[in-house]
């Protein structure tokens, strides 16, 4: 069984193609990306009808280049998979738009795909896949949430984030600092060259006693103590001087990445389990793996994260999660080429 992916939930078109040969793991036969980052720095942030616009540009060519290079045709596609939430609506409306198209002249039937199913199962398209069963961190986007993972289609939220989440908290303080878009990336580089215990920073939610998590109160601490040196030193946040904005950031980061590791080893005692997944954009951190590589070590915890590439949006997450679907018979694709789509979709509601 071949599955042809469409990703299009923001701002990044991804397609793949994977195989799947009975009980086995599915394999990437090939996959294509294009970020649309450039298109929307000038903005500041994703503009949503100009990233749909770019979808509908992007995806058929992307397409033809997958199958190009694996050295198939549209005529070898089993099932076409797309993202059918969450996600930009716009956005998410062409993904799902094509792919029933193409269900439809193939005469090949469709599954809409949960977005952070895909990225909760990318690790099983890495070196290392894991094996159920799992407690999973998923930092993606506007998602902080960690889950028990049982199985395909079988998973239990342990706790989420009440209000902004770790990829927010990034891009928000990013942006406080001047830092531009795509304000995570930014601001974790800037870190690199700072001390992270220049400023101390609240690590909100730590002690709850539960696995939820708030990074709001943080994103308000920085910009307040960035205002602060602002008028210490007489000038505007942006024009402080490079060492003591790296400090800031590293301090920042330092505060984010401590909540994740401290509630990710909690939600692993709590569930009783030994196997730990990180996945989402925001578990390409570097920070964040040597911090949980190393307190995993220590407690002999496995630690599993997709390939750094398949970290951000991507249609071969959305393949493998359509296969991985189809495989173990939670779902069946569909000869019925009407669709919708969900731009608000809990996880656990599956």
């Amino acid at each position: 069984m071949r599955v042809l992916g469409i990703e299009s939930s923001c701002d990044e078109t991804g397609v793949a193609l994977v195989e799947v040969q009975g009980a086995g793991v599915p394999v990437l036969l090939a996959e294509a990306l294009y970020s649309q980052i450039e298109m929307h720095q000038a903005y500041g942030g994703v503009v949503p009808e100009l990233a749909s616009r770019d979808h509908i540009r992007r995806v058929l060519p992307l397409t033809e280049q997958v199958l190009a290079s694996s050295g198939r045709t549209l005529a070898d596609v089993d099932v076409v998979a797309f993202t059918r939430g969450p996600g930009l609506a716009g956005a998410l409306l062409v993904g799902a738009g094509v792919a029933c198209a193409l269900g439809a002249a193939l005469n090949k039937p469709v599954l809409g795909v949960h977005h952070l199913e895909g990225h909760l199962l990318s690790p099983f398209l890495s070196a290392d896949p894991p094996e159920f069963p799992f407690v999973a961190l998923l930092v993606s986007g506007g998602h902080t949430q960690l889950m028990r993972v049982d199985g395909v289609g079988r998973y239990t939220l342990l706790g989420e984030t009440i209000d902004d989440a770790a990829g927010e908290a990034f891009d928000k303080s990013a942006k406080l600092l001047g830092l531009g878009y795509p304000g995570g990336p930014a601001l974790s580089r800037l870190a690199e060259q700072g001390d992270p215990a220049a400023f101390k920073l609240p690590r909100p939610l730590v002690h709850s006693g539960n696995l939820d998590f708030s990074f709001a109160g943080l994103k308000t601490a920085v910009m307040v103590q960035a205002k602060k040196l602002g008028l210490a030193q007489d000038c505007a946040v942006t024009d402080l001087p490079a060492q003591v904005l790296a400090d800031l950031a590293a301090s920042t980061q330092a505060a984010i990445v401590e909540v994740l590791v401290k509630k990710s080893l909690a939600a692993l005692n709590q569930a009783g389990l030994k196997r730990l997944v990180v996945a989402g954009g925001v578990g390409a951190n570097r920070k964040l793996r040597e911090q949980l590589n190393s307190e995993c070590a220590r407690r002999q915890v496995r630690v599993h994260y997709p390939e750094l590439h398949l970290c951000t949006d991507n249609g071969a997450m959305i393949a493998m999660a359509a296969a991985m679907r189809l495989q173990s018979g939670q779902q069946t694709a569909s000869e019925v080429y009407a669709f919708d789509v969900k731009p608000r979709w809990p996880l656990d509601s599956l």
